[in-house]
């Protein structure tokens, strides 16, 4: 095996060893959040959604809901600030980034990493892949909870083309130089941006 086989074999480790015990010590905090969804809003307190992974391998991802609506078609719209689909306790969960423990199931099955490339809509996907440059390279690694881009501040709405290059920029380089004190890096940065969350919706 070579090293980055290796490297990449270990990464896979961590990704099991650490999404199953999130699992489990953070059990009391999804079942509070699953109780507050609930009396907050009407409908399914998960929300799933189609997007494509490693090796444009599409999987379905989990994330608490957040919105009144739970689009997964061919036409998804973005939200917002002040979007009214947000719900009050959907507000919360987006700006602490709480929204994404679900997916923590995702890294535990394989079809996610802790770290790497965030996985967008598949809609989004067919939008962006013409107009961004190398965006379908993205698809290199699997996808992450959390990434180079979002702990450099390439979070919420892409609202054009630009935007969205900058992210796949990020991400670009993330799988360029990727390595497993990166990963700690980013993992540690998240942290911090989830104990001191800044404006998302």
């Amino acid at each position: 095996m070579s090293r980055r086989g290796a490297a990449l074999a270990f990464k896979r480790a961590v990704d099991v060893v650490g999404s199953a015990l999130g699992l489990v010590l953070l059990l009391p905090l999804l079942l509070a959040i699953a109780v507050l969804i609930k009396c907050d809003s009407r409908g399914p307190v998960l929300f799933r959604q189609t997007r494509i992974g490693l090796g444009n391998r599409p999987f379905r991802v989990w994330k608490f809901r957040t919105m009144t609506c739970c689009e997964n078609g061919s036409v998804i719209r973005q939200a917002r600030p002040d979007d009214p689909r947000v719900t009050r306790i959907g507000r919360f969960l987006r700006r602490t980034s709480l929204d994404e423990l679900p997916q923590l199931v995702n890294v535990l099955l394989g079809s996610m990493s802790l770290v790497g490339p965030r996985p967008h809509a598949v809609a989004h996907d067919a939008q962006f892949a013409g107009i961004v440059a190398r965006y379908a390279e993205r698809h290199a690694m699997r996808p992450g909870i959390t990434g180079w881009a979002q702990v450099r501040g390439c979070r919420g709405e892409t609202p054009n083309a630009a935007a969205m290059q900058r992210r796949v920029d990020l991400d670009l380089a993330y799988i360029e130089h990727w390595s497993p004190l990166l990963d700690v890096i980013i993992l540690a940065m998240t942290l911090r941006e989830v104990v001191r969350p800044q404006a998302a919706y």
